[in-house]
């Protein structure tokens, strides 16, 4: 987890109007808003890299309502879309949606099919290593 991060903070790109890091209190407020709990992983992954920019993937944030990534909006429209509803949204790629399961896998959900795929990634880390750091 920790080589993850590093390298998530050394390929951090700039952008205008950098994203904020949640606190645990955002993270509450956000789990009454999609009642459901974020796994362990999960929440210290939006704790620790959630403003991290970098390559094509945009996993989702929880700091700014307005953002495009914001949870409780991407978690509503691939719900809307037929995901699961006791899954939760990490990163929509091109109407596919990246999600996690209460144990914290990863699952891909295959929006044209509108079903989960193969594919599948023992913990939010191991996806940001071998999907959004290769993206």
């Amino acid at each position: 987890m920790e080589e993850v991060i590093d390298e998530l903070r050394e390929l951090n790109e700039p952008v205008p109007v950098p994203l904020e890091l949640p606190d645990e209190e955002l993270l509450v407020e956000i789990e009454e808003q999609l009642l459901i709990n974020i796994p362990f992983e999960f929440r210290e992954f939006l704790l620790k890299v959630s403003d991290v920019v970098y390559g094509r993937l945009e996993p989702v944030t929880v700091t700014d309502p307005q953002s495009h990534t914001y949870l409780p909006e991407v978690a509503s429209v691939a719900w809307s879309l037929g995901l699961p509803r006791e899954l939760i949204p990490l990163c929509e790629d091109h109407g596919n949606y990246y999600c996690v399961e209460l144990d914290g896998t990863v699952l891909l959900w295959d929006g044209d099919e509108e079903d989960l795929t193969d594919e599948s990634w023992d913990s939010v880390w191991k996806w940001a290593r071998e999907v959004w750091l290769q993206s």
